[in-house]
């Protein structure tokens, strides 16, 4: 087709994307013609010259290729992009019919809402993207179309997420749309955004910060982490702005200690205490159960008391970026779940989570049993946890099943 580029794989390399995956890296690639001088739409074909798929093809991408369609009628567009984002809020529109408890969840989820690199979350009328690949970034302003025109959105703001933006050569400035169209904003006459979840009330920035600002993905695991809080010592590692430690006091924790890496944050976390205590959400006098330790999460956990809290929670941020960085993340993960077991009593609860999505349920669950064999402790896992259903997990895609964790009982007798 006229205006595309026609890339060939390798032999024996088309398999997964037969299977539609929607990642093809540099190696798997025999040819492209014509030459390539800069990012655009590729016809994808097999090594013996049969139709594959339509893809967006970036050299300056880390990830070179991304499958968008397999279909032959059906070109990837902007028109196509326009009605994927239009479809993902489509598939969702059930978490608008009751906005009183929980008005901020995800629009739309990268690639298993066919958009690669594309996050975008509803927080109350407005909506935050993060984009994490320069397909994401050259579609923004179509994107912000479909969602201004699909959605009565006060402003979009847009910033590529930290952990990609080298590798992709991405700005960090935040953009942002008023009515789909860009426009200028001054960010120091930006407040904040008050959301909901679950009752939960939350003040949530639109300006560039960790990730989203807000992390949805951990809506239904705050609630069963609640189940298990009250009267109980809790210890919130990697706490963030205190989404687990808000849950643990309404549930009337004895205690709440938080520690993160951040002091900006925990200055945010005893913030929220306070907003939520003034609504009557959380118990009176709960900002008197709350300690605050800023540092590094894994040295902080080590000097905590052995054999004292009744709760660990552990959240810690992506370990494994990579495939390659894999072994030396289930050392961190080991060490850590093996420190948090010496640090809860017999018979406490140790909740744990991994967002690495090169490390499996099934690794996962490895490395917890090392790291009970050293802290001399069985293990019994009484609840699976898993990103929350505005998430979904695209079966082509495994890697969209990033999120995952387990509720255990440390036994020590």
């Amino acid at each position: 087709m006229k205006g595309m580029y026609t890339i060939k794989l390798k032999e024996g390399k088309e398999k997964q994307a037969l299977f539609h995956h929607p990642w093809v890296f540099s190696g798997a690639i025999k040819s492209i013609n014509p030459p390539y001088k800069e990012a655009g739409l590729a016809s994808v074909c097999s090594s013996d010259g049969a139709f594959v798929a339509y893809g967006y093809y970036d050299e300056k991408s880390h990830i070179i290729l991304h499958l968008l369609s397999w279909q032959k009628d059906i070109i990837p567009d902007d028109e196509f992009v326009y009605r994927k984002a239009v479809e993902a809020v489509e598939r969702r529109k059930d978490f608008f019919s009751d906005s009183s408890s929980t008005n901020a969840f995800r629009l739309i989820h990268g690639e298993a809402d066919f958009l690669p690199g594309v996050a975008a979350d509803w927080y109350n009328g407005y909506i935050k993207i993060i984009y994490s690949s320069r397909f994401a970034y050259s579609k923004l302003p179509v994107i912000a179309e479909a969602l201004a025109k699909t959605l009565k959105v006060k402003l979009i703001a847009a910033n590529a997420d930290r952990e990609y933006a080298s590798s992709e050569a991405l700005d960090m400035k935040t953009r942002y749309f008023i009515d789909g169209l860009e426009a200028k904003i001054k960010e120091d006459e930006l407040d904040d955004v008050r959301i909901n979840e679950n009752g939960i009330i939350y003040s949530v920035s639109l300006r560039q910060g960790q990730k989203s600002g807000f992390y949805c993905d951990q809506r239904d695991n705050r609630m069963i982490a609640e189940l298990y809080a009250g009267g109980r010592h809790v210890l919130d590692v990697c706490s963030y702005t205190g989404s687990f430690t808000l849950h643990a006091l309404r549930a009337g924790a004895e205690s709440v200690k938080a520690i993160d890496s951040s002091q900006s944050v925990l200055r945010h976390l005893l913030y929220q205490v306070n907003i939520n205590e003034e609504e009557k959400t959380i118990p009176e006098g709960s900002r008197e159960k709350v300690e605050i330790l800023s540092g590094d999460c894994f040295e902080a956990l080590r000097k905590e008391k052995d054999d004292y809290y009744d709760l660990i929670i552990l959240d810690p941020p992506k370990l494994a970026k990579t495939k390659g960085a894999l072994e030396k993340a289930e050392r961190a993960y080991k060490d850590i779940n093996r420190v948090a077991m010496n640090k809860i009593r017999n018979n406490g609860i140790l909740i744990s989570f991994s967002c690495s999505a090169s490390l499996t349920r099934e690794e996962l669950r490895k490395v917890l049993s090392w790291a009970s064999k050293d802290a001399h402790a069985e293990i019994q896992i009484i609840r699976n946890l898993f990103q929350a259903e505005d998430h979904p997990v695209r079966l082509s895609f495994p890697e969209s099943e990033y999120l995952k964790g387990f509720v255990m009982k440390v036994i020590k007798a």
